[in-house]
């Protein structure tokens, strides 16, 4: 070994085993407890260069040893979305089934915590009702609604809901309780299906030996695995770092005064939270001509009308040496990588990438009380982290809640979801002082205005129904990927209910309903709406739709688009 080399090894002796793919030395490493988490000094983990590189024996060696499959790099790239630049579909499973190897567990370990954290607030019944709203008119058609009901006591936890998501193109329905029970020995989560009368129940306590079955059980398909490898790669995170909440206002010019409504009998402001950017970013470096063209082909006059501003790059590098290696295009010296003081000059491992970024603003609506008496931190959070791991919806709302907010508790908050889709949650008969539920009993005093929060909870809430059969796990929702399908099935649904083969529509005249918001000088979007929809080469190149096979095909062409969701 060079003196050079040496000097790396001990300085990054897990990176310099995993550069040269020294998968044995690797083992024998970890085993003495080194930083498995250590950045070199480009920035990577030693699991993140193994992938980038290819390694695949190594990459098997760090994740045996709890490397973390789910570090996201300073690029905002994840070990996944790495290995599926590669291409390489084995690499791809395994980093695949150790990420939701490692998904399960810190789930299992999660919701005790949480429960844990809601025994210490005050027990209470709120219900959430969720509206979808959309300034699109032919995808506001199938908006639909829920109410969640909520029920806390103790440690325990319920929530009812007949919206249950989105999946294979349809709506899913049904009456659905989820019951979250802690206890100082673990917790329990059971799936209440009150139309089939069945119950799954889930012990969250996992032992040594259970790790190995569990870790099997996360072996993904090829048909997932092949998926990824021919989709781009799509990364998506709300940009708030210039956020801003702004009181609104009502009246007219020169009488106007900061706007504030009661809701659900709590007096609240009314915020506007303004410069929020959907950051969506796509790479295809690594796909085949094939896929490209099918890529490049899936877009539409849809993405321009959804007003979105694109960029394309290309980090191509310098040019290929003769003995560069397909993840190591400039054929980077190891002592060119290690050394912190030598400049690459825009060269790197891993394939050139092929980046297209996508920038859409957003501007939410806040209604803030500073009287209603829950506690967003101590008693709503946790509900919404805990519906969060198997919810996309309430995943989002978390990540919006989760801002510093001005002060108040949010009772009504309106939030987009992703570019055409927004989602109005409000908290509303908090201990069932506006509608009485018969398992929540009200303490209260007539002079007291708004009324206290002081109720109990029935502890048969938080039992199944005893003619019910008890089954074990197996059906827990899992997290959907579902806006991708809501968009379609939505543009779908509207263009078919429009027209028939006796009343044609077209494209066209579904895109010219008038938006019902009036444009506003702060968004560029509706230029590039008005301008888009105006085209008339988009009338030309859609037609009319001639029958209902062909409405069909419209309606899907245009409904192609990206997932939003980070895959």
């Amino acid at each position: 070994m060079s003196a050079l080399g040496g000097t790396f090894l001990d300085a990054y002796p897990l990176h310099f085993l995993v550069w040269n793919n020294q998968y044995l030395e690797l083992d024998r490493e970890l085993q003495k407890k080194e930083d498995v988490e250590r950045l070199d000094p480009r920035g990577r983990t030693p699991l993140e260069l193994a992938v980038c590189l290819g390694h695949l024996e190594s990459t098997r060696v760090l994740l045996r040893h709890s490397a973390d499959p789910t570090h996201s790099n300073a690029q905002g790239w994840t070990i996944l979305q790495e290995a599926v630049s590669t291409g390489d579909p084995e690499l791809v499973q395994l980093v695949l089934q150790y990420r939701d190897f490692k998904r399960a567990t810190e789930r299992l370990a999660g919701i005790p915590e949480l429960l844990s954290k809601l025994r210490q607030a005050r027990d209470f019944y709120v219900e959430m009702k969720w509206e979808f709203t959309s300034w699109v008119p032919l995808v506001s058609k199938v908006c639909p609604s829920d109410v969640y009901r909520v029920w806390k006591s103790g440690s325990c936890l319920r929530v009812d809901t007949t919206l249950l998501g989105f999946e294979h193109m349809t709506w899913l329905k049904g009456r659905r309780s989820y019951i979250f029970k802690g206890g100082d020995d673990g917790a329990v989560v059971m799936e209440v299906d009150h139309e089939k009368q069945v119950v799954y129940t889930e012990p969250l306590v996992l032992s040594p030996r259970d790790a190995p079955s569990l870790l099997a059980a996360m072996q993904p398909s090829q048909e997932n695995t092949a998926q990824r490898l021919t989709s781009p790669i799509v990364s998506t995170h709300l940009n708030t770092r210039n956020i801003a909440f702004e009181r609104n206002k009502s009246g007219i010019w020169g009488w106007r005064s900061e706007k504030s409504e009661v809701v659900s009998g709590y007096e609240a402001k009314v915020y506007s939270a303004t410069n929020v950017e959907l950051v969506t970013r796509s790479r295809t470096e690594h796909l085949s001509d094939q896929d490209k063209s099918r890529s490049k082909g899936s877009k539409t006059p849809l993405q321009s009308f959804l007003g979105i501003a694109e960029q394309h790059t290309a980090h191509n590098g310098s040019n290929v040496s003769q003995c560069a290696s397909p993840h190591n295009p400039t054929a980077i010296t190891a002592e060119e990588y290690f050394n912190p003081e030598f400049n690459l000059n825009g060269r790197d491992i891993g394939r050139p990438i092929e980046l297209t970024s996508k920038v859409q603003r957003f501007k939410a609506t806040l209604w803030l009380s500073e009287t209603h008496p829950l506690s967003l931190a101590e008693q709503v959070t946790p509900i919404i982290d805990l519906m969060a791991i198997s919810n996309a919806h309430f995943a989002k709302l978390r990540d919006f809640i989760t801002l510093r907010l001005p002060p108040g508790f949010p009772v009504k908050i309106e939030i987009p979801l992703f570019h055409v889709l927004n989602a109005r949650v409000t908290f509303s008969n908090l201990c069932g002082c506006d509608e009485p539920v018969s398992s929540v009993t009200v303490h209260k005093s007539e002079s007291q205005s708004p009324p206290p929060f002081n109720c109990e909870v029935d502890p048969s809430v938080f039992e199944p129904p005893a003619d019910y059969t008890t089954l074990g796990p197996g059906r827990s929702e899992p997290m959907r990927d579902e806006d991708d399908n809501l968009l379609q099935f939505a543009i779908q649904q509207s263009l078919l209910d429009a027209g028939t083969e006796s009343d044609q529509v077209t494209i066209w005249e579904a895109l010219t309903n008038s938006r019902p918001v009036p444009p506003s000088p702060l968004y560029e979007e509706d230029s590039q709406l008005e301008s888009t929809v105006t085209d008339p080469r988009l009338s030309g190149h859609f037609g009319v739709a001639t029958s209902f096979d062909e409405q069909l095909r419209i309606a899907m062409e245009l409904s192609c688009r990206e997932n939003w969701k980070d895959t």
